[in-house]
């Protein structure tokens, strides 16, 4: 990430802590089976799913490689600031993440040697980069915890900056969106019939995935919500902190860069979709509701 990219961040972040408090962590117990289904689902699944994509696309070896590690990586930090957008458990994001950070030490250099091997050739192992883990928790956690303390020590503060800063979010996202289809436009037409399908397929399929893991545990819609946006954001600068600094490879740091700026799009209509599914069927007009059954009659006659 930029430095200002990574600001910007910050500041959402601020954002979502106004809007947090200890007990919201408390809760995110009640589906621990929904986070080991989640887990499952972005550690195992997914890297499974991509090869699939990649494979079947037929990308280039080097592009195939690109959308490997981002497939491995982490969620990344915007998938909290959409799911407090589209009304998700942003305590269940935090916790979510907090785990997926700590066991992809472990899973992220094993599919990115596998698919190194696979698609280079090569057989020579590849860490993690934690210097860029390290630095995009401290952006994401310390400004939370701030805004957490604020909204503990000053709930009145908290209540009347909590909405100025979800106004906030939405112009930030709106420009990072802007800023970076015109930065990578050029990129983004080179790569139209070859990596921007597979990614395109690979976020829907990542956004699908963490909400049917919400679902299918019976969690309830905002749980849902969260597991959708933490899935389906992969963290797109360790993707390519690895591939360019690592594996010393520009090229490969196309397909992160791609997918990091079509999640922002595909992201927003998934949280869309899945607001409008989300409605009660007694949201409908009055005429739709059926009429309410008459009273029982007394066996007993009137008073």
């Amino acid at each position: 990430m930029t430095g200002a990219a990574l600001l910007i961040v910050a500041i959402l972040m601020v954002g979502l802590g106004l809007s947090l408090t200890i007990g919201d962590f408390r809760r995110v117990g009640q589906y621990r089976r929904t986070i080991a289904v989640a887990l499952a689902c972005q550690l195992l699944a997914l890297p499974v799913v991509c090869f699939a994509i990649v494979t079947v696309l037929d990308l280039p070896p080097v592009s195939a490689m690109g959308l490997m590690l981002l497939s491995a990586a982490p969620g990344g930090p915007m998938a909290g600031v959409y799911s407090h957008l589209f009304g998700g458990d942003v305590a269940f994001n935090l916790t979510l993440a907090a785990i997926n950070s700590v066991l992809s030490v472990v899973t992220l250099p094993i599919v990115t040697a596998l698919a190194v091997q696979h698609f280079l050739g090569r057989r020579d192992g590849v860490g993690l980069h934690f210097s860029e883990v390290l630095t995009v928790m401290g952006v994401v956690l310390v400004p939370i915890a701030l805004g957490m303390l604020v909204r503990a020590k000053a709930p009145r503060l908290a209540a009347r900056a909590e909405p100025v800063f979800r106004v906030v979010a939405v112009v930030a996202l709106v420009a990072l969106i802007a800023s970076g289809f015109g930065l990578y436009f050029d990129l983004l037409v080179e790569s139209v019939g070859t990596v921007l399908p597979a990614a395109v397929l690979f976020a829907t399929a990542s956004l699908a995935t963490g909400y049917l893991a919400g679902r299918l545990t019976r969690a309830p819609h905002r749980v849902a919500v969260a597991a959708c946006m933490e899935i389906g954001f992969h963290n797109a600068a360790i993707a390519i902190s690895i591939a360019a600094g690592l594996l010393n490879s520009f090229a490969m740091t196309i397909p992160p860069s791609i997918y990091g700026l079509t999640i922002l799009v595909l992201a927003a209509v998934a949280g869309l979709l899945v607001r409008r599914l989300s409605r009660p069927a007694s949201a409908g007009p009055a005429s739709a509701r059926p009429a309410p059954s008459p009273p029982a009659p007394n066996p007993e006659g009137p008073p």
